[in-house]
């Protein structure tokens, strides 16, 4: 019994914590508040009028991108559906397309041009579809749900 009493003790005991000094704690707040405070304080440095300047820079190059002749596109409908197996894609249209029109599918995981070929409504071919209807186009690469289709003109 002795010996256990003697272990309790030795393990119990802990070895004195050494504290640091409340005055060197206090001057390293101090010096990170001095700190923050310059940052805070600090004048504006002419970064931001330059950064202006570039930004009506790049205002200004796309118009002389469209004066060089660039395609225009002009969005005119969505995907809302896409059949894997056959390679068609249903598209809401908001402004009329036809065959042979030049469109651009652009989305989060497809961006490309293509040619119609092949329209359909209600199962039978047309030539030309009207605001508001939902066609099935030919598609040449796979699209998804809610991508952007974009007539393209030169």
């Amino acid at each position: 019994m002795p010996l256990l009493k003697f272990l309790k003790k030795v393990f119990k005991a802990k070895a004195p914590v050494k504290r640091k000094s409340t005055k060197k704690i206090k001057k390293r707040t101090s010096a990170k508040l001095s700190k923050k405070i310059r940052k805070k304080h600090a004048k504006k440095t002419p970064k931001k009028l330059t950064r202006k300047a570039v930004k009506k820079n790049l205002k200004k190059a796309p118009k002389s991108a469209k004066a060089s002749g660039a395609p225009k596109e002009k969005e005119i409908g969505t995907v809302t559906h896409y059949f894997g197996k056959i390679s068609v894609g249903i598209i809401k249209l908001k402004a009329p397309l036809g065959l042979g029109d030049a469109i651009h599918i652009k989305g989060v995981h497809d961006d490309f041009t293509q040619e119609i070929s092949s329209l359909q409504y209600n199962h039978k071919d047309i030539v030309s579809a009207k605001k508001g209807l939902e066609v099935g186009i030919k598609v040449i690469q796979r699209v998804h749900e809610n991508d952007k289709v974009y007539r393209v003109t030169r």
